[in-house]
C-alpha cells in the first residue's frame, strides 16, 4: 500500500478547533476574558432582582464577619445581595427549593464567600493603592446593555436610569475592573508556560488508525496440552492430611507420640493442630502437586513428602512461622490429561501462572499477521483471518486524557469498553506505539489486558502555527479554571486562601445566618 501524503490543517483544522472552543466553553474559568465581557457578567444581576429571593423585607445592614479589618456586609443591593440572588436563582433553575433550610443555609454561605473574595482583593487592591482610570469605568459602564439602542449608547435610556442606580453601577463596575487586574495580573504570574507549550504541541498531529487485535484467552487447547505434557508432574494430585503448630519443639512432640501409638494422628489434629482444618483431623484433601507449594515452600521437602507412601507419616516440615506434620492419605497420582477435569485444571494453572506464555502466543500470532500484511494488504489480510478491523480517529497524542483534546473514550472500538479505553489513554506504550509508527505501516504487537493489539496509522494531519497558539492559550486558562485532571490556581483555591486566613479573617458567618436569616 502506498504511503499517503501529510497534509496541513485546513478545513479539518478548523473544525477541530471549534470544536475545541466548544469544550473549553463548557467550563470557562472565573474573570477570566475580555474586560468588556467580564463587565456583562457583574451587571446580570437587576438591583430590583438582587433585593429579592427569599429574604423577606429584610433591608437593613447586616454584617457576616471582616476581612482585613474591612466589614463583610449584606446590604441590599451591594455585591453581597448579588451573589446571594444569583445562587438563589441558580438553586431554583436545578430545581431545588430555595427556602428548604439545608439549600438556604448552602445558598447563603455560597453568596458568603464569595463576598469574602471580593472584601479581600478589595482590600489588596486598596492597600497597594491602585485605582481604576474613570475614563475606563466610564467607557465600560456606557457599552453595558441596558444602555443599548441598537447596537449604540443610548443617553435617553442613562437618563431614564436614577442617579442612585447609576452611582452604585458604576461604582459596582469599577470594583470588578479592579478585581479583573487583580487575577489578570496574579494568575499570569502562575501560569505554567512551558507546559502549555509542550501540551499544545501534543495536539499538533492528528491520526487515524486501523486496528487489529488477538484474544490472549483464545489459548488453544494444543497449547494447554503441550505445556501440561512438558510439565506433567505439576499436575498429579496427593490425597494429605497434616497437623499444624507454632512451635518445633511441640510438633517434634506430637509427632513422637503419634509414631508411638499414644495417641492418633486424628486426634492429634483436633486436639492440638492450630489450623482450620482441625475440626475434620486434619485432612486436606486432594491436591495438586503444583498447589502444594504454599503448603510446603521448599522444595527438597515436598518432593519428600509426595514420595510417601500411603499412611506414612512426614518428619516436621518448616512452613514459614509454622511447623508442619503430614500423612499420606492416598499417593500421588500421575495427571491424566484425557481426564476433563484434569485438563480444566491445566487451564487454570497456566492462566494463572504462566499467563506469559498465553501472551507470547497471541505476539506471536501478531507478528504472522504483520508479516503478512507487509507483503499484501492490512485490510485483505485481516480479512483471510477473519479479524475484525476498528478504525478510530484523527487523535493527537492525549496521554492521560486531558480534556482539551479528543479523548481515546470518544470512539467506538469493539473489543473495549469506555473504562477500559480510559485505562488505555493511560497506557503510555500506546500513545509511543501509535505515533512513532510509519504512516501505513503495522505497528509493533501492544499487549493491553486480554488482547494483543496492532495499529496501522493510515493517515496523519499537522496543524498550522495559528492552531498550536490557540492550544496554548486555551490550556492555559483551563489550567486556571481547574479541571479534575489539573486543579491550578482557581477561584475556589484563592477563596480557601481567604477563608481560612488565621491573621485578616474573622467569620461569623453562623452567628449571623442564625441571627438574619433564621
Amino acid at each position: 500500500m502506498a504511503k499517503k501524503e501529510k497534509k496541513t490543517a485546513g478545513q479539518e483544522k478548523e473544525s477541530s478547533l471549534t470544536a475545541i472552543k466548544q469544550k473549553f466553553k463548557q467550563s470557562p474559568a472565573l474573570y477570566i476574558g475580555s474586560v468588556f465581557i467580564l463587565v456583562l457578567v457583574t451587571v446580570t444581576f437587576v438591583l430590583g432582582d438582587a433585593l429579592s429571593g427569599g429574604i423577606g423585607t429584610k433591608s437593613a445592614e447586616f454584617t457576616f464577619g471582616y476581612y482585613d479589618k474591612a466589614p463583610i456586609n449584606w446590604v441590599a443591593g451591594n455585591m453581597f445581595a448579588q451573589y446571594y440572588s444569583n445562587a438563589y436563582r441558580n438553586a431554583q433553575s436545578q430545581g431545588y427549593d430555595p427556602n428548604e433550610s439545608w439549600i438556604s443555609y448552602q445558598i447563603w454561605r455560597q453568596a458568603y464567600e464569595a463576598a469574602v473574595v471580593h472584601t479581600a482583593i478589595m482590600q489588596i487592591m486598596k492597600r497597594s493603592k491602585y485605582t481604576v482610570p474613570e475614563k475606563t469605568v466610564d467607557r465600560n459602564v456606557a457599552q453595558l446593555p441596558q444602555f443599548q439602542d441598537n447596537g449604540k449608547f443610548s443617553r435617553v435610556l442613562w437618563n431614564q436610569m436614577h442617579d442612585q442606580e447609576r452611582r452604585l453601577l458604576w461604582r459596582q463596575t469599577n470594583d470588578e475592573l479592579a478585581k479583573f487586574t487583580y487575577y489578570k495580573d496574579y494568575f499570569n504570574l502562575l501560569i505554567p508556560k512551558a507546559e502549555a507549550n509542550f501540551i499544545a504541541l501534543m495536539g499538533a498531529s492528528t491520526r487515524t488508525f486501523d486496528m487489529v487485535s488477538f484474544n490472549v484467552d483464545e489459548y488453544p487447547d494444543s497449547e494447554f496440552r503441550y505445556f501440561a505434557q512438558e510439565n506433567i508432574e505439576l499436575f498429579g494430585k496427593i490425597h494429605l492430611s497434616k497437623i499444624t503448630v507454632n512451635n518445633e519443639r511441640e510438633a517434634k512432640r506430637i509427632l513422637e507420640s503419634v509414631k508411638n501409638g499414644t495417641t492418633t494422628f486424628e486426634e492429634a489434629a483436633r486436639s492440638q493442630s492450630q489450623d482450620n482444618l482441625k475440626d475434620m483431623g486434619g485432612d486436606m484433601g486432594s491436591r495438586y502437586y503444583y498447589a502444594l507449594d504454599r503448603e510446603i515452600p521448599n522444595i527438597a521437602d515436598r518432593r519428600a513428602v509426595v514420595s510417601l507412601k500411603q499412611g506414612e507419616i512426614s518428619d516436621v516440615i518448616t512452613a514459614g512461622e509454622n511447623f508442619v506434620i503430614f500423612r499420606i492419605e492416598e499417593e500421588l497420582i500421575e495427571a491424566d490429561l484425557e481426564d476433563y477435569t484434569i485438563f480444566e485444571g491445566v487451564r487454570y494453572y497456566v492462566r494463572n501462572f504462566e499467563r506469559g506464555k498465553m501472551e507470547d502466543w497471541a505476539i506471536s500470532q501478531a507478528r504472522e499477521f504483520i508479516g503478512e500484511a507487509k507483503k499484501s494488504n492490512f485490510s485483505d489480510e485481516a480479512r483471510s483471518r477473519n479479524l475484525v478491523v476498528d478504525s478510530f480517529g484523527p487523535l493527537s497524542v492525549n496521554y492521560g486524557g486531558i480534556d482539551i483534546f479528543t479523548s481515546l473514550e470518544s470512539f467506538s472500538i469493539s473489543i473495549f469498553n469506555s473504562q477500559e479505553l480510559g485505562t488505555l489513554a493511560l497506557n503510555e506504550n500506546f500513545w509511543k506505539t501509535a505515533f512513532s509508527t510509519e504512516v501505513n505501516t503495522p505497528s509493533e504487537p501492544l499487549v493491553q489486558g486480554k488482547y494483543v493489539l496492532v495499529f496501522l496509522p493510515t493517515e496523519e494531519t499537522e496543524a498550522g502555527e495559528d492552531y498550536i497558539e490557540n492550544i496554548a492559550s486555551m490550556y492555559s486558562d483551563f489550567w486556571l479554571n481547574g479541571s479534575d485532571e489539573y486543579p491550578g490556581v482557581t477561584q475556589q483555591s484563592l477563596q480557601y486562601y481567604f477563608i481560612n486566613h488565621k491573621e485578616k479573617m474573622v467569620d461569623n458567618f453562623r452567628d449571623a445566618y442564625r441571627s438574619f436569616v433564621q
